[in-house]
């Protein structure tokens, strides 16, 4: 089964709307200027909450096919949870991506399997897409071996997910987020075919086959092609990157850019 790669951009929190405005269409005029060919790859940003608004008008007005995702969603849908954002909202928002799990929250919100696989839960109930993110650290890495820790991470992610659900898996070993330490491809697809294993355990193989695996972790124009000719790696969460619109324009752009 063909799987369309995506290429998706966390800002983090990064650009007011003023400034999202400013990067949006930059970065259309950038992939239209090298007559990018829209369809050959998906495109997803994913802004901080106070500028989806915008960008999600900015989107539509212009006819911008770039798809919509937030950075994060609470696990209840309305209620006394301030500073909380619910599916329901993202949902009216068009957005059709949610990132779940990155390794932020892990690790500064102290968000647990369970949790993530709660977000999972909320996010397939308003028919957002979950970008559910695993990976380890390099202490993990050497205490149990390369595709343990992720592994274990999606097997709970994935509970009591429908096997029809439409879902993405990001792949981000935490050692090589913004340290510019890269994992090797061969690294990366040693880890992303355990993931799509996984997914074939929980939901089956036709699952297995239609599911998106990233890569993320200091993904740069210059090193994207080399990820992308692995069979099990279907794209990229690009970080800091993401931010540059000429060098995330070009990631974007791999297959005409570098060449696969």
């Amino acid at each position: 089964m063909a799987r369309t790669a995506l290429i998706a951009g966390n800002w983090k929190m990064n650009l007011d709307h003023l400034q999202a405005v400013a990067f949006v269409q930059k970065l259309h005029w950038t992939l239209k200027d090298a007559a990018h060919e829209n369809g050959s790859v998906e495109v997803a940003l994913f802004p901080p909450f106070t500028d989806l608004r915008t960008v999600q008008t900015l989107l539509d007005a212009d006819k911008i096919p770039f798809a919509l995702g937030a950075q994060d969603l609470s696990t209840h849908d309305s209620g006394a949870y301030t500073g909380e954002v619910s599916g329901v909202f993202l949902s009216k928002l068009a957005c059709r991506y949610v990132i779940i799990g990155h390794s932020e929250r892990r690790e500064y919100h102290h968000e647990t399997d369970e949790v993530v696989a709660a977000k999972v839960q909320a996010a397939l109930k308003h028919q957002l897409v979950p970008v559910i993110c695993v990976g380890e650290t390099l202490e993990q890495r050497e205490e149990s071996g390369p595709t343990a820790v992720s592994v274990a991470q999606l097997q709970v992610a994935l509970e009591g997910v429908p096997a029809d659900a439409d879902v993405v898996v990001a792949y981000e070993p935490v050692w090589a987020i913004g340290t510019g330490q890269v994992a090797s491809p061969e690294q990366a697809q040693e880890v992303c075919a355990a993931l799509r294993q996984v997914v074939a355990d929980k939901l089956g193989a036709d699952a297995a086959a239609r599911t998106r695996i990233l890569y993320g972790g200091s993904v740069k124009s210059g090193n994207i092609a080399s990820f992308m000719r692995e069979p099990d790696v279907d794209g990229a969460l690009v970080g800091g990157a993401s931010l540059l619109a000429d060098e995330f324009a070009a990631i974007i752009r791999y297959q005409k850019h570098v060449g696969v």
